[in-house]
């Protein structure tokens, strides 16, 4: 219609290049008709392929560029995080042997503790523990260090998750007797697990250490174990003074304590927590908390069973 009312008509739809044109009968008599023709239009072709290999490229090399200026950004930071845990591991590792002997000469003084005066025994004691403590604290460091980086060896033996519950309530029954609260074996099944037996130990006796020192007086704690299809489950629940659910998403972040004044009291880092979710990782399980405020808390540790084959 527009070509009827002009002389020719053109257009370019897609990538193809249109023109129309009035043919005129003889004599100038009117019209025959409209002759339309249609070609590729190479132009807007070659110029809509460019389009797509430029949108192509950009995909490609933005976020190459991305990742390779942010690597480069990065780099200060992760050298400086590096150079942070070599120090915090060589730290933690020189320090063991004078807060050793440090422990072990004040330890030889007190054995002649009647021959000093009351005040003098009374450091003495303070300095025992207090290179007790940190002894503790640089032997955790070095832990966590080892565990960040990769260096922590595990053994790979064949484990009776009920011989480690049983052996490390033995160990803390002195404990919990100091702090007039009762532990309780129930229903504890001898299943076989894949693991590392010392840290395995050290991750129950955290979780034991935890129950009885947040316990309420004449406390009570229940250690139980079952299996449930492919996975073994540690149970430890205790009648302590219990967690709000703020807490509990932050709980095993290392130094985060609930009550930091509860913690100063009974000799808490805000590490053990995090040490435990670590070996309980290792070992392809997992640790998982509940707990209500004035209702106690329950842990329960969770690990793959050892199937034998047959």
């Amino acid at each position: 219609m527009r070509t009827l009312h002009g002389d020719g008509q053109s257009d370019i739809v897609g990538g193809l290049y249109r023109y129309a044109q009035i043919v005129p009968a003889p004599g100038g008599h009117g019209i025959l008709g409209i002759i339309q023709i249609g070609e590729p239009n190479i132009a807007h072709s070659l110029a809509y392929i460019w389009f797509l290999v430029e949108a192509i490229l950009l995909l490609i090399t933005i976020p190459l560029g991305g990742l390779w200026f942010g690597n480069r950004a990065l780099a200060p930071a992760h050298l400086a995080f590096k150079q942070q845990k070599d120090f915090i591991a060589n730290a933690s590792h020189e320090l063991r042997t004078p807060l050793a002997l440090l422990r072990a000469n004040a330890e030889a003084l007190l054995r002649g503790r009647e021959r000093m005066s009351a005040d003098d025994v009374e450091l003495l004691e303070d300095i025992v523990a207090d290179a007790a403590h940190m002894g503790t604290l640089a032997n955790t460091m070095l832990l966590l260090t080892r565990i960040d980086t990769g260096q922590l060896h595990l053994e790979q033996e064949i484990l009776d998750i009920g011989d480690l519950a049983t052996g490390v309530l033995h160990r803390a029954h002195s404990l919990a007797d100091q702090m007039h609260i009762t532990l309780e074996a129930k229903n504890i099944q001898s299943t076989l697990v894949l693991g590392d037996h010392v840290t395995l130990e050290q991750l129950i006796l955290i979780l034991l250490d935890n129950s009885i020192k947040y316990n309420l007086p004449d406390g009570h704690i229940m250690v139980n174990t079952y299996t449930d299809k492919e996975l073994v489950h540690l149970e430890i629940s205790d009648t302590g003074i219990g967690i709000t659910s703020e807490h509990l998403p932050h709980l095993g972040q290392r130094f985060y304590r609930v009550d930091k004044a509860r913690s100063r009291e009974v000799d808490g880092s805000g590490l053990g927590l995090s040490i435990a979710k670590n070996i309980a990782a290792a070992h392809h399980g997992s640790l998982t908390i509940m707990s209500k405020p004035g209702q106690g808390t329950t842990v329960l540790l969770s690990f793959p069973i050892l199937r034998s084959r047959t």
